[in-house]
């Protein structure tokens, strides 16, 4: 199979061990742990045009191009990331990772546990944070050689990740670019994680969370979770475009079955997705979501919390996204404004809901772009796009 041109090609991941204990804010530890990458482009002799990728709650390490040769599905970011494309790796080295407590490839609920003679780790890893996850990254950097990112990038849950990087290690990044995110999850946002737990943890299939030794998994539990989820990803008017009230076979059947084509789909979504995504880890990262806040160890206060940045900030939120609304993205806005650090912003009027930040939106796109493209200075200037 021939790629296109701006594709990164064949790419194969890498497991980066790391034998040091994780000492975790949970106050738990993990003896060791491994951490899944793709790495894209090149890196150049000083080590200055590194960009980090930092993934959603379903996300993982494979951002772009392909696995094999016959692999017809690119990575999560292809649109973004490639050889002419926004983020370009005729210019920048890329890294993606798969955060630990996720399930594929670094360490988590499905890895063998080394305290329990290497049984699935199951209900008994850890709960993790964003800071837990910014923490393994930084000493990924280290590992990678690299001191300073030219850039972090995240969407939603990965832009908290990107976030709490400009917090922890100011010096560390030179840019850093937060997209359809939030300073801190809303209480309907919670809740809706809540119901997404509720249907896999009520589940007869959980085992408590031991459904791989019993050669089983949380089937109607993940579905649910899954649509649940679908649904606040989508605005109202992409679910209208997209569906409507159009029915599967044209006519109503008076029963329970699919007969909306909104119904079908997200079963299809939902099904999908209990094949291919664990349970506990699902659990992990919806409880890192609502965990997270950066302003808690700032007097509630992200003014503060935000005072000891250093680097460059685009902002970027979608009109219709309602589970990230803009007015989300206007709080690290005013927080930065206030504090006279350097920032752009842009809401964008598109139509996909919080899933915008996934597609080649034009804007979007040019945006990034020029942003990246801009030469890095660390000045006190605001700016809006």
């Amino acid at each position: 199979m021939s790629f296109p041109a701006d594709s990164v090609g064949i790419v194969i991941p890498q497991k980066i061990v790391f034998e040091e204990p994780l000492a975790l804010e949970c106050g738990r530890v993990l003896p060791r742990f491994d951490i899944m990458i793709e790495t894209y482009g090149t890196l150049n002799a000083d080590k200055s045009n590194a960009i980090l990728i930092c993934h959603a709650l379903s996300g993982h390490h494979h951002a772009a191009g392909y696995h094999h040769a016959d692999d017809k599905k690119a990575g999560w970011w292809d649109s973004c990331i490639g050889p002419g494309k926004a983020i370009d790796t005729n210019h920048y080295f890329v890294v993606a990772l798969n955060n630990i407590g996720g399930c594929s490839g670094s360490t988590g609920p499905t890895s063998p546990n080394p305290e329990n003679d290497n049984r699935p780790y199951g209900p008994d890893f850890p709960l993790v944070t964003v800071r837990d996850w910014v923490k393994t990254q930084a000493m990924l950097s280290d590992r990678l050689g690299i001191e300073v990112w030219y850039a972090i990038v995240g969407g939603s849950l990965g832009g908290m990740q990107a976030l709490q990087w400009s917090i922890d290690y100011p010096t560390r990044l030179q840019k850093c670019v937060v997209v359809a995110s939030a300073p801190k999850l809303s209480a309907q946002n919670i809740a809706f994680n809540e119901v997404a737990r509720q249907s896999i943890l009520s589940d007869p299939d959980f085992y408590d969370g031991r459904y791989l030794e019993h050669d089983s998994y949380p089937r109607r539990g993940l579905i649910l979770a899954r649509m649940v989820g679908h649904i606040t990803y989508l605005s109202e008017e992409a679910m209208k475009q997209k569906f409507g009230r159009d029915l599967k076979s044209g006519k109503f059947m008076y029963g329970f079955d699919v007969e909306f084509q909104v119904e079908s789909y997200l079963r299809y979504q939902g099904e999908q997705f209990s094949r291919n995504f664990d349970a506990n880890t699902y659990l992990i990262m919806t409880k890192a979501l609502d965990y997270f806040d950066p302003s808690r160890e700032f007097q509630q206060s992200l003014t503060q919390a935000m005072a000891q940045t250093q680097c460059q900030f685009l902002i970027i939120s979608f009109t219709t996204d309602w589970r990230f609304s803009p007015q989300r993205s206007q709080e690290i806005v005013d927080a930065l404004i206030s504090n006279q650090k350097p920032v752009s912003y842009l809401d964008i009027d598109a139509e996909q809901g919080h899933d915008s930040f996934l597609f080649p939106i034009p804007l979007y796109v040019k945006s990034l772009r020029a942003f990246l493209s801009a030469a890095s200075e660390r000045t006190t200037a605001q700016e809006s796009i």
